[in-house]
């Protein structure tokens, strides 16, 4: 089994890699609905319907266009590369809508962006 550092990892929206990322994260949950009938003593039950949620965290760079088209409300279309974009590499690809954007600044640190998601339709495991 491969292990890989996080420094690899690469966002795409739009077609347009996003600069100057910090962290993402891409969560995946599946629903379940109970079958159990009347009169059984052990319940039962099977997979419904599934969805994807995410967030991407960047150090705020006002001059990429793709930063500043992540606001509440908009719709991106989306390629993660957990390990990188050299062949081989896992990806997830998929559509979504901001569900939220914040911007943070402290005295010592860097002015961050914080980005989350709602996945649409179906998240694509794949490679490069």
């Amino acid at each position: 089994m491969a292990i890989v550092h996080g420094k690899e990892g690469v966002i795409k929206a739009g077609g347009s890699v996003i600069s100057d990322v910090t962290a993402f994260g891409l969560e995946t949950t599946g629903d379940v609905v109970e079958t159990t009938a009347l009169g059984e003593s052990v319940k039962s039950f099977t997979s419904g319907t599934t969805s994807f949620s995410g967030n991407i965290d960047v150090n705020f760079n006002r001059g990429d266009t793709v930063q500043n088209t992540l606001l509440a409300g908009s719709q991106i279309a989306f390629i993660l590369y957990p390990e990188g974009a050299s062949s081989g590499d896992r990806t997830y690809t998929g559509s979504g809508i901001v569900t939220g954007m914040s911007v943070s600044n402290s005295l010592d640190s860097m002015v961050t962006k914080s980005v989350t998601f709602q996945g649409t339709g179906a998240l694509t495991i794949g490679t490069v």
